[in-house]
């Protein structure tokens, strides 16, 4: 009897980061600075970390709702191991299509550990390249080439449609799927 009920809680304390944001509700303006980039709010819509000065002019940090909704992954805070598995930092103050520019980054978002295991990270920046004109899965293929190659055509473009000597990276056609697998 003792040896089921400590197998019962060891069971449950390892399945307990996969319930993260699943057993209450998560309420941005509740969450702490260092949950709040790349978490999701239960009503569906993203949340935001937010800088701001202090009465002493200090710079202070608000977890706040934003309105890009995402309804698949209401209610989830994202894992420390898709944090550093995609190469994000949850001190991130607003998110920005500047990271492609980076190859460290692009490795990192389009390497097996974060594509395939972090939906929630991969769904924000497939939306953040599609606003740029670029459609992440291609991004990705092409970043497996040559990295540095597709920085600097990303450079040089303004972030549109891509050309390189292995293919290009399309513009995101407005019926393309979610990324892969989602």
């Amino acid at each position: 009897m003792a040896s089921s009920m400590k197998f019962l809680l060891i069971l449950f304390f390892t399945c307990s980061p996969l319930l993260q944001g699943t057993l209450a509700e998560v309420v941005c303006e509740n969450l702490p600075e260092n949950l709040c980039s790349f978490a999701v709010a239960s009503s569906g819509k993203r949340c935001v970390l937010e800088n701001y000065k202090n009465e002493e002019g200090n710079l202070e940090y608000t977890c706040k709702l934003s309105e890009v909704m995402v309804e698949r992954f209401a209610g989830y805070i994202e894992t420390d191991q898709c944090i550093a598995a995609c190469g994000v930092d949850r001190r991130f103050v607003g998110i920005s299509s500047d990271a492609f520019l980076t190859p460290e980054f692009t490795s990192s978002l389009c390497s097996p550990a974060c594509y395939r295991n972090c939906p929630n990270v991969v769904d924000l920046y497939f939306n953040l390249a599609a606003g740029e004109g670029v459609f992440l899965p291609a991004l990705c293929e092409n970043q497996k080439r040559s990295s540095h190659r597709v920085t600097l055509e990303l450079l040089s473009s303004g972030g549109g449609a891509l050309a390189t000597a292995g293919g290009s990276i399309a513009p995101t056609p407005a019926s393309a799927p979610g990324p892969a697998g989602f």
